[in-house]
């Protein structure tokens, strides 16, 4: 079972990186906290502290347009932050 997905790269997160060393990953939807950390320390070998988990629903949305109703899904998943020790950090930018 792959546990890590994708990192999360947005403004929030990021700023959340810099200041209190947290890092925002889409996981598995079956993953708990243990498998997601010891997860994220063996491909970036740090040491994690802390990892809260959410888990978002699907969206449905509709649109009214001229041809007629269009409707669509968003999918839903499953979104960890982690906050690492202090004096570490994940570099999602430079892959070495």
């Amino acid at each position: 079972m792959s546990i890590i997905i994708k990192p999360i790269i947005t403004e929030k997160i990021t700023k959340d990186g810099e200041l209190f060393n947290r890092f925002g990953f889409v996981v598995n939807k079956k993953a708990n906290k243990i498998q997601i950390k010891n997860a994220v320390e063996a491909a970036y070998g740090v040491t994690v502290v802390n990892v809260n988990t959410m888990n978002y629903r699907a969206d449905r949305t509709v649109k009214y347009t001229k041809s007629g109703l269009i409707s669509g899904k968003t999918a839903a998943y499953k979104k960890a932050v982690v906050q690492v020790q202090e004096g570490e950090t994940i570099d999602f930018y430079n892959n070495i």
